[in-house]
């Protein structure tokens, strides 16, 4: 495919602050001469898609060969900007099947929305691909599974963007964890706030020039174009994403399993709305979003008990955390925090302990240089990295079990080997959702 005419972005002060400015570099650390260079397409080029291929191409392990990305506005910026880190202008594409029909790729980065990461991983993957993909894995359980089987079909590589993986702070809090500095654990607090309000409907407006809707949505239903969605808001809208659960609860629900060992609960059941923002719209003339507000999920397993909330309202000033996990032991009460690093109060009174949070020379607190150094070296070793596919599935899979006790209002048991509802055809129909035409659900 031919690039769009593109702008002369690097020609503006603003432009080339932002691409040859000292931004870039401090918080990214270049390795040794890499013994060989993978050609790396990025599916998905806006803001988190091009944080993580600035850690790659600093990293020094890739050659980026093309974007792909149903924006065009977006395509030429990302381009332009590649062009300037590494000297070459990659091919760009619209339709990532084109892309893997043109392009031998040996590394892909997906960064779409939520409803595109299995399907594209999918695809990368039979291509040849070893994939960095965001998380969640799916957007129905059964879409993520597939992708696991893809990953194993094809022996390759599959790194799901979930840094509190590797974060040193999250390391050593995992570390006093499971070495009983806490006691006994027999309940977890799981949590993500913010301040918000009543929403007010967004009118729909014309498609933009420079997006192909229809692509854009894909699988999942047409809806009208709304600015809302794009760029930036659609985790917001069910039909592309789960919401605040499919989104912050991925990372701080495996935080739960990964201190626990275990792979999934026996029992979830979930409760919320949107009593505060209101009644969802939907017409040709206007819409709001539609995931819910507020959400508590309860999660039952075999030895302790795990509770998911968030509000979009509200905050979380009285604790001054607004994200983390609590874990409530016999010895005390442990707080794993983002940017506030991990805290243990003791029962005892005596005196706290804590551990600030280590980002790896990174601006953002993401983690993501070492979460990509891994995932290098793992297809370089032959070996599982750190955030696995099937990590990154379980995880994914906490998020949408809770989403589907919501839709149904009541609560659910999970057989988790099988990945299904024992006797419960209407929860298992939940599993998966028809794709709009031609857009063909993976087995």
């Amino acid at each position: 495919m031919n690039p769009p005419n593109r702008r002369q972005f690097l020609h503006s002060a603003a432009g080339a602050a932002v691409l040859t400015g000292g931004a870039f570099s401090p918080w990214l650390r270049a390795q040794e001469a890499p013994a060989k260079k993978y050609r790396t397409a990025l599916i998905g080029s806006g803001w988190w898609g091009m944080n993580i291929l600035r850690v790659a191409i600093e990293d020094g392990a890739v050659d980026v060969v093309a974007l792909c990305d149903v924006d065009a506005d977006e395509l030429e910026v990302s381009a332009d900007e590649v062009e300037s880190l590494t000297g070459t202008l990659p091919a760009i594409y619209k339709d990532y099947r084109e892309m893997l029909g043109k392009e031998r790729i040996e590394i892909a980065i997906i960064s779409t929305p939520d409803h595109w990461h299995a399907l594209q991983g999918i695809a990368c993957i039979e291509a040849g691909a070893h994939v960095f993909v965001e998380k969640p894995t799916g957007h129905t359980i059964r879409e993520s599974r597939a992708m696991v089987k893809a990953a194993r079909a094809h022996d390759r590589v599959v790194q799901v963007g979930m840094h509190r993986r590797i974060g040193p702070h999250h390391v050593s809090g995992m570390k006093f964890l499971k070495d009983g500095g806490a006691g006994e654990i027999g309940m977890i607090r799981a949590f993500a706030h913010s301040v918000g309000g009543p929403e007010a409907p967004t009118p729909n407006e014309p498609v933009p020039d420079n997006l192909d809707w229809d692509l854009y949505c894909g699988p999942a239903p047409m809806r009208p174009f709304n600015k809302r969605i794009h760029p930036g808001g659609f985790r917001n809208y069910l039909d592309f994403a789960n919401g605040i659960l499919g989104d912050w609860g991925v990372h701080w629900l495996d935080q739960i399993l990964w201190w626990s060992d275990e792979k999934h609960p026996r029992k979830i059941s979930s409760m919320g709305g949107r009593p505060v923002r209101g009644p969802v719209v939907l017409n040709e003339k206007e819409q709001t979003s539609d995931s819910p507000d507020h959400q508590i999920v309860t999660y039952e397993f075999d030895k302790f008990t795990a509770v998911w909330e968030h509000r979009r309202f509200g905050g979380n000033e009285a604790e001054k955390s607004k994200v983390g996990c609590y874990f409530y032991g016999t010895k005390g009460t442990f707080h794993m925090g983002w940017r506030d690093g991990w805290t243990f109060y003791p029962n005892d009174g005596k005196e706290i302990v804590h551990e600030d949070p280590k980002f790896d020379d990174e601006k953002d607190g993401h983690n993501v240089p070492p979460l990509w150094r891994d995932f290098i070296e793992c297809i370089e070793q032959k070996r599982l990295p750190v955030a696995d596919v099937e990590i990154g599935h379980l995880a994914t899979n906490m998020s949408l079990l809770g989403m589907i006790s919501q839709r149904l209002g009541r609560s659910v048991e999970w057989d988790g080997e099988s990945e299904t509802f024992p006797g419960d055809e209407e929860a298992n129909k939940l599993l998966r959702r028809d794709y709009r035409a031609p857009w063909e659900y993976p087995v």
